[in-house]
């Protein structure tokens, strides 16, 4: 168990902000010199805190004007048939987050697509045809009210 101060916090706020702060930058918010903060940073990476960097890529501007959550069911919950359906999921790209949850679903998938046919063709040819999928309910994305990254630090308690 890692154990966070609140300047560990700080550190995640920002960089959860803005991935591409300099150290510099991000040792001075956190009000301590840029050799400890670098230690840090690496500190929460090897403790698997921090995973990775990413760009926030408007997907609208690259072509990708739909996006759905698509709801699957499938015909056996056995472990490895769980697994083997994760393991599909990996191979399609337009499909960019896959939950398993509990309720009426066994997993919730994120699917961009260029537009809705393109949405159908991969929801007739690849998801709806994979081994052991039961059944698929597709929720058209409207509109987006909000979306952020990560967690919210600013609720942690130390």
């Amino acid at each position: 168990m890692f154990n966070l101060d609140e300047i560990d916090l700080q550190i995640l706020n920002d960089l959860q902000a803005d991935g591409r702060l300099t150290n510099v930058e991000l040792a001075r918010r956190a009000g301590i010199s840029a050799p400890p903060c670098l230690r840090r940073v690496r500190g929460l990476e090897e403790a698997g805190i921090i995973r990775g960097y990413h760009a926030d890529i408007n997907s609208s501007t690259l072509g990708f004007g739909v996006a759905v959550f698509a709801q699957v069911g499938l015909h056996s919950q056995n472990e490895s048939d769980l697994r083997a359906f994760e393991s599909k999921t990996a191979e399609w790209p337009l499909v960019r987050e896959c939950h398993m949850v509990a309720g009426d679903a066994d997993f919730v998938l994120k699917i961009v697509a260029r537009n809705w046919d393109e949405y159908q063709r991969f929801l007739s040819d690849e998801l709806t045809s994979a081994p052991n999928v039961r059944n698929v309910k597709s929720k058209l994305v409207v509109r987006t009210s909000k979306q952020l990254p990560g967690v919210p630090i600013e609720e942690i308690k130390i």
